[in-house]
């Protein structure tokens, strides 16, 4: 039983999403089973999620999908390439997925294959470095890099999702066939919303506002309900615990951190930015320059925040963590605990029979799920890593046409 894959942080799960899963159906066949790798409870920008990891992995049930694993930690809060990376070596080891599935400004698969060829050349690297030693971004420097060898096709960079499709490909070789689906919509980080479309980012803000007639307008039926029935969580409500961690920190201890730029001198900058800062957005913005994103520093911030370094992360992904599935979800897990080339946990319990880096990577997992817990309006015990269990949406629904 091949299924496609998809990954994803469904924070929250809108519309587009709902497309993205139907959209794959239709190309692949109605009965295609589509296993979706999540983000957990912090994600990729810096932050916590809307909500709980078992929330939003019963809405991507009910929107579709027939299994949903956790990407663990050090991938769900990395940087594009190794979000990518997590994300594929968790399709991979499953067994069971041979199609990856992901959204695409452009939707033009050739030609993000071709920069993807280009990211992977010894030619692309010396133009890169060439680049950075005038003090741009990266992202401006890998544009520009990849421009002299590729040409126009670069500029697919510019696009949050060609440029994270992109990383999808190179992550995904041989082993997966890449599919791109063309997004509707608007921009994933926009503040606004078109027709039946709108950016999570725009149903995030409309669901802290209590603006709930907007957020299902922009989600898949009973999604709003479901949300306004949760928790929602809020970084400023960490904001004095981040700041008090922060001031904490000396040079080197930001330079254990992932993608520290230590040999750019940002940890000593980061120093100074912790040291004068009154606010997280004041800590952020003083840090930030052209050269370092915003996006990078607030990853900085939070792996500083729930103590992790970059040795924290292994070379790649040590279980495969279920959140949630359906019946047809239940078939994939059977055929996975006999193909898949990592253990497959259903139960915190069944961590306690892997080895040593397992059990470490979990409990860092469960240590990060505690510190989520001071997100809440009322804060939640520790423990949740260990008394949730699986989603599991019996029956079968469609909720999008």
């Amino acid at each position: 039983m091949n299924a496609a894959g998809i990954i994803a942080e469904y924070n929250p799960f809108h519309t587009g999403h709902a497309y993205h899963i139907a959209e794959t159906r239709q190309r692949l066949g109605a009965d295609t089973p589509i296993v979706c790798v999540m983000s957990g409870n912090w994600v990729q920008r810096g932050t916590c999620a809307l909500t709980d990891k078992w929330t939003r992995a019963g809405l991507a049930l009910r929107g579709g999908a027939d299994l949903v694993l956790e990407l663990p930690l050090p991938w769900a809060i990395s940087s594009a390439e190794g979000f990518a990376r997590g994300g594929v070596e968790v399709l991979k080891a499953t067994g069971i997925v041979d199609i990856l599935s992901f959204g695409s400004e452009s939707g033009r698969l050739e030609d993000l294959c071709a920069v993807a060829r280009t990211l992977d050349g010894e030619d692309y690297r010396a133009a890169l470095q060439t680049e950075l030693d005038k003090g741009i971004s990266f992202a401006a420097a890998r544009e520009k890099a990849a421009a002299k060898i590729v040409g126009k096709a670069a500029t697919l960079l510019r696009g949050p999702n060609d440029s994270l499709g992109v990383e999808y490909i190179r992550a995904a070789g041989q082993e997966l066939t890449s599919m791109a689906i063309k997004r509707q919509g608007i921009s994933h980080d926009s503040d606004c919303a078109k027709k039946d479309f709108a950016s999570a980012s725009y149903v995030r803000e409309r669901a802290e506002a209590g603006e709930w007639d907007a957020v299902a307008r922009y989600t898949p039926r009973g999604t709003a309900e479901s949300l306004q029935g949760a928790e929602l969580v809020r970084m400023e409500r960490i904001e004095r615990a981040m700041l008090a961690r922060l001031r904490q920190m000396k040079g080197e201890d930001f330079a254990l951190l992932p993608d520290s730029g230590r040999a750019e001198g940002l940890p000593d900058r980061l120093v100074k930015a912790a040291s004068r800062a009154v606010s997280l957005e004041e800590f952020y913005a003083l840090a930030k320059t052209k050269r370092y994103a915003h996006a990078r520093i607030r990853r900085l911030a939070l792996w500083a925040f729930l103590g992790l370094a970059a040795a924290d992360r292994p070379e790649q992904p040590l279980y495969l963590r279920v959140l949630g599935f359906n019946e047809r979800g239940r078939l994939l897990l059977k055929e996975m605990k006999r193909r898949a080339g990592l253990p497959v946990l259903t139960k915190s319990a069944h961590i306690k029979a892997l080895d040593e880096e397992a059990q470490t990577l979990f409990a860092l997992e469960a240590r990060s799920t505690d510190l989520f817990g001071l997100c809440y309006d009322k804060i939640k015990p520790c423990g949740m890593e260990y008394t949730a269990g699986p989603v599991v949406l019996t029956g079968r629904v469609s909720i999008f046409p």
